[in-house]
């Protein structure tokens, strides 16, 4: 069986600026690891929160809107009501019905908008601030940058983990 690379394994992405290049890689990995990994997830399972932590549909929602706010903050945007909407969705098993395959494509856009966004992403308005929140905390461009793709990483390995305990305590996979 052929080992399949990891995204920063294989090469350069052309479309990116050098510093922008482990961003990009990390963001089109982290969408081939939840595509990989929500696969055929059984929708009965998308809201259990083992240990009375965070459940897999939390971590899908959670993914597409920290990507959304905080590179809205990159661009010296403040965010919309939709964005304070969505945020307050985050977690709950709404009316809405929720699929799985609903979220998983919502990342999916999400990541697409951001790889929109670092390819034109100047080079020299890295360092400049940029104020998060209400309050203008302070950061850079490319801290937030930086931020919203650690920050989706870290959620991508909780998503898995999440989502293999559930199935094995629900369905012995």
């Amino acid at each position: 069986m052929e080992q399949k690379l990891e995204v920063w394994q294989r090469g350069p992405l052309p479309e990116f600026i050098a510093v922008l290049q482990p961003i990009a890689h990390a963001l089109l990995q982290a969408r081939e690891e939840v595509n990989e990994y929500m696969h055929n997830f059984p929708k009965d399972l998308l809201w259990v929160r083992p240990a009375n932590m965070a459940s897999a549909g939390f971590h899908l929602q959670h993914l597409s809107g920290v990507l959304d706010r905080v590179f809205t903050y990159a661009r010296a945007e403040k965010l919309t009501e939709y964005q304070f909407e969505q945020l307050a969705e985050e977690g709950k098993n709404s009316l809405n019905g929720y699929e799985v395959d609903h979220l998983v494509n919502r990342f999916n856009k999400q990541v697409d908008v951001a790889l929109k966004q670092l390819k034109i992403t100047d080079e020299h308005a890295l360092a400049d601030f940029r104020g998060v929140g209400r309050a203008g905390l302070p950061s850079t461009v490319i801290g937030l940058l930086f931020h919203a793709t650690e920050h989706t990483m870290r959620h991508v390995g909780q998503l898995m983990v999440t989502a293999a305990i559930v199935k094995a305590q629900n369905y012995g996979m």
